[in-house]
């Protein structure tokens, strides 16, 4: 499949491909996260969520949602044109969406679950509190939990350190 064929953005088409898939026998999984700086982390749990089944369709927080619900202007780094473009070059992501529709207090409306209704959704267990995991059950065959797929792995910390080397970088260089 073409790369630009694997993201769509509107949740009827989305529905409509992932209905004709499921007429033919294959399971969906859908995730979602921000995957702001894909790092090796987000590909090992992205190999292993599409072992779920046989279509992997891969939500990507907007700009606006990351921005509310992690209460940070400086985030995400990477913007969402670019990480869903990113994803769909990743061989064992069938379809990549965005998902806007968070609220101001940081709330997920889940539209994309009760669009296509995927017979499994994946996430790590420190994703959702356990309240919004019994919402995602709701909408969706199974929900599966994962750990983490790398320690000490998080674009947070990625940033975190990076900003850290290169701040004693530059203090090392003034001249007093």
């Amino acid at each position: 499949m073409e790369t630009k064929n694997k993201i769509v953005t509107d949740y009827k088409k989305l529905s409509e491909l992932t209905k004709a898939h499921k007429t033919l026998g294959n399971k969906v999984v859908c995730t979602i996260g921000s995957w702001d700086m894909l790092h090796i982390g987000h590909l090992r749990y992205l190999n292993k969520a599409k072992k779920q089944g046989d279509i992997l369709v891969v939500g990507v927080d907007s700009d606006k949602a990351i921005k509310t619900y992690k209460k940070n202007s400086l985030r995400p780094v990477i913007p969402e044109e670019e990480r869903m473009e990113m994803l769909s070059y990743q061989h064992f992501v069938d379809y990549v969406t965005l998902i806007d529709d968070v609220s101001e207090t940081g709330d997920w409306a889940m539209t994309i679950l009760r669009e296509i209704n995927p017979d499994f959704f994946v996430a790590t267990e420190e994703s959702y509190p356990q309240e919004q995991r019994d919402n995602i059950s709701k909408f969706c065959g199974e929900l599966r939990l994962f750990d983490r797929q790398a320690e000490n792995t998080s674009t947070s910390d990625i940033i975190e350190k990076t900003f850290k080397k290169r701040l004693e970088h530059v203090l090392s260089n003034i001249k007093l």
